[in-house]
């Protein structure tokens, strides 16, 4: 144990004048188990910081083949290791100068033993969630219907809330909020999505009990609910049998195919469907957002890959959920695509080698 003295000794062959430092010295040794193995630090805002001593926890998800994440209830944080040149210890009931209270007067010497140290921690970065795979999940048994007589749907491959929070790298909240998105439903304890056909059998019900009673739809009460769910509807049937659809022909026969009164708009197809505008004659494709990567630079990767050059209206509903907190799809652009003037519009091309 170190005397007061020794510590005096030590600062004049230092050359530190006492006077400039703290009253209170803290001689440190290492504990017989004091060990680089036994802990890890993590370093935390404030947010998280005030999530912990509120009593709540933390949790680290993903798979053996996926970069772990760190999720609290509403956010989801990159984890990467960082690396510090100084030496960290884990020292018990060391204090610091606003924690000792009342300024001492005189010196003084307190012990104390590190328990561990490290050379590096875990630095978190806000990012988007993970939720491709959420969909992924449930498009492995979607909802064709209740069970026909005695008949009893096979346990397997669906999920439950608890299943969710074990494999997709999110935020209870964010997948909530994503399963409202994709219009998920809770069907006996578990999430479904509806199967497609499925989907459209229920919505011609409800467009054919309209019809034949002669409702007029400006009068149903869910008809702000039913009208964009259902042109999308009739346009992903459409689309999904053709390649590409002549633009014209495609507008028409979509009007015919929604309910009378009923109308279609192109804006609507926003993130589903690709008109290409310099084509003879002009066509439009189906291009659903939910197909395309998850990760910002696959993303862009693919879309340029489709099309050289997009004008910002065209892409950006394809990269509006890549944008993290603050972000704008014009700072995407700039950071991932260079600007130019084509025939007056402005347009977008890839920053780097498209990889094909």
């Amino acid at each position: 144990m170190r005397t007061l003295d020794e510590v005096r000794a030590t600062l004049q062959i230092a050359k530190l004048k006492e006077e400039d430092l703290q009253a209170v010295t803290h001689c440190l040794s290492f504990g017989e188990n004091a060990s680089s193995g036994d802990y890890s630090l993590m370093e935390l805002d404030d947010t998280l910081c005030r999530h912990i001593e509120a009593g709540k926890s933390l949790t680290i998800r993903g798979d053996k083949d996926e970069h772990a994440v760190l999720c609290s209830e509403d956010k989801t944080y990159d984890l990467k290791i960082a690396d510090t040149s100084n030496l960290l210890l884990f020292v018990p009931g060391c204090r610091t100068p606003d924690q000792l209270g009342d300024h001492p007067k005189h010196p003084q010497l307190v012990h104390a033993q590190i328990w561990g140290y490290a050379s590096s921690y875990w630095e978190l970065k806000r990012q988007r969630p993970k939720l491709k795979k959420l969909k992924k999940l449930l498009m492995e048994s979607p909802y064709t219907g209740p069970p026909v007589g005695t008949e009893e749907e096979a346990p397997e491959n669906k999920f439950t809330m608890e299943d969710f929070l074990e494999r997709i790298q999110a935020s209870r909240e964010e997948i909530e909020a994503h399963l409202q998105k994709i219009h998920a439903c809770e069907i006996d304890g578990y999430w479904r999505i509806l199967d497609f056909d499925y989907d459209l059998k229920l919505l011609g019900h409800v467009t054919q009990l309209v019809d034949s009673e002669s409702w007029s739809f400006s009068r149903v009460p869910l008809r702000t609910c039913l009208e964009d769910p259902c042109s999308l509807a009739m346009a992903q049937m459409l689309l999904q049998n053709a390649v590409k659809f002549n633009l014209s022909e495609f507008q028409e026969v979509w009007q015919q195919s929604v309910p009378e009164g009923m109308g279609t708009r192109l804006d609507q197809l926003r993130g589903l469907a690709l008109v290409d505008r310099n084509s003879r004659p002009e066509t439009i494709s189906l291009l659903r957002v939910e197909d395309l990567p998850e990760e910002t630079l696959a993303r862009f990767n693919a879309l340029f890959s489709m099309r050289e050059k997009w004008a910002h209206d065209d892409i950006e509903p394809y990269i509006q959920d890549l944008c993290g907190e603050k972000q704008t799809t014009g700072a995407l652009l700039t950071k991932h695509a260079r600007s130019s003037m084509q025939n007056g519009v402005k347009v977008y091309n890839s920053r780097r080698p498209v990889a094909t």
